[in-house]
């Protein structure tokens, strides 16, 4: 899975759970400066996230 951030083609590694607004799933690089927002809750995904979400 890649990271829902425009532009951005890294792997996802962080599932970003925002009460306002749609969980996404983001990079790490991003995870961190989203989840500095209060309220965003980071929750790393599994290494194996392709699989799950199918």
């Amino acid at each position: 899975m890649i990271c829902s951030e425009d532009g951005c083609d890294q792997i996802a590694a962080v599932l970003l759970h925002i009460p306002w607004d749609e969980n996404r799933a983001v990079c790490a690089p991003h995870a961190r400066v989203l989840a500095q927002e209060e309220g965003i809750v980071p929750d790393p995904l599994p290494d194996d996230v392709d699989d799950t979400l199918e």
